[in-house]
């Protein structure tokens, strides 16, 4: 439904529709959609405003007294609004003039029909704080997501130093935004997230109902570099060494669906959190701790900062210092000199990269935060909209 309202200028004011479809010769003509006594309008459709014979001077649409977002056209004959929240009322104020000083107004209130089911965010990571360079944004729906291009378009990332970056899908509750393969995002800058998922339709009788925003902070740009082969492990502060250590990392030898699980996985990790201590056993590969002649332990460890879900940790390792930066004898994890490696779980940041080089065994792109692991291309693919976004605020 549409209503159409115009007026002449010199100050008369018609009240009402143009019921007989004419106007007064040369002034405008607004249409606004939905119109005036509507009850269920979409609200993934928004609010449109034309005129013809003229341009737009003005369009107000609120909601509870608060302004909704727009964008006027280029040639001022249009104005679209954003989405708009389900189940709510809406009044909308526009005026235009044409070529020779004619003004008209329109007006219209309106209400969008409720939402059968509501799309919600549950979780975003990183909510808020400082993190690394390499930090991911991953977003938890309380659904599944039925069109993801919709849903998508509404997700804005701005940063205050530019980056290029992409969502990916995982499944269908699931999205992450990560920057291109080869570059981070700059150091010690702001990041925001903002979804404006307020009316965004999402499947049938499904909306979003609520915007979520979160805004995170970049530290420094922290670089760890492992090589398994000389056992070193370096630690560099926006470009500038720091520190670094001898390490062990893991030894090899044990063979599990195929995979030598003893092997620490090469490739671009970040860090995922800090605990101390960690608490590791054998469990994970399917072997009681109690079990030694199978290899089964359960270990108290201080100031372990994990880098994968497979069980890696950069964490101290006081009963061997003496392989480290000379052999390798770790069960995967990247052993360190408790000095040090409390050093560095006080240090780090969630986010930072760490590359490990040297072994068999690739981190797959999909343990822990090993989404750089995925070359862009193939990134790019798990894209609803399948494009590259500049992040410049």
């Amino acid at each position: 439904m549409a209503l159409a309202l115009t007026a002449c200028g010199g100050g008369e004011k018609h009240e009402g529709a143009n019921v007989d479809g004419k106007a007064e010769a040369g002034s405008p003509q607004l249409t606004i959609t939905p119109g005036n006594g509507e009850g269920r309008a979409a609200p993934d459709v928004g609010v449109t405003v034309k005129v013809a014979g003229g341009t737009l001077d003005q369009v107000v649409v609120t909601r509870k007294g608060k302004p909704v977002e727009g964008e006027m056209s280029a040639d001022k004959t249009t104005w679209q609004s954003r989405t708009l929240r389900p189940g709510s009322q809406y009044q909308v104020q526009a005026s235009a003039r044409s070529p020779k000083g004619k003004t008209a107004s329109a007006s219209s209130a309106f209400g969008t029909v409720k939402a059968g089911n509501e799309l919600a965010i549950t979780d975003v990571t990183p909510s808020s704080g400082k993190v690394g360079i390499g930090m991911p944004i991953m977003v938890t729906f309380n659904r599944d997501v039925g069109d993801r291009k919709a849903v998508e378009k509404a997700l804005q990332v701005r940063s205050e130093k530019p980056s290029v970056g992409a969502w990916k899908w995982t499944d269908d509750q699931h999205v992450i935004f990560r920057t291109k393969n080869g570059t981070y995002w700059q150091p010690n800058q702001k990041v925001t997230f903002t979804a404006k998922l307020s009316g965004v339709k999402s499947g049938k009788r499904t909306y979003g109902v609520s915007d979520v925003g979160h805004t995170f902070k970049i530290g420094d740009a922290h670089m760890v570099t492992v090589n398994t082969k000389t056992h070193r492990l370096v630690v560099k502060k926006n470009g500038v060494k720091v520190n670094g250590w001898g390490i062990s990392a893991g030894r090899g030898g044990r063979i599990r669906n195929g995979v030598d699980v003893y092997q620490t996985t090469s490739g671009v990790h970040l860090t995922m959190g800090k605990e101390n201590p960690a608490i590791m056993t054998s469990e994970w590969m399917g072997v009681k701790p109690e079990d030694k002649a199978n290899g089964g332990y359960k270990d108290i460890i201080p100031f372990a900062v994990r880098i994968s879900d497979s069980g890696e940790y950069i964490h101290s390792m006081a009963a061997t210092t003496w392989a480290q930066g000379r052999e390798n004898v770790s069960h995967g994890c990247v052993n360190s000199p408790p000095g040090k490696a409390e050093w560095y779980f006080s240090f780090s940041y969630l986010g930072d990269p760490v590359v490990i080089t040297g072994t068999d065994r690739d981190l797959p792109w999909n343990n822990g935060w090993g989404y750089y692991q995925m070359p862009w291309v193939k990134w790019l693919r798990g894209s609803a909209l399948g494009q590259e976004i500049n992040t410049a605020g």
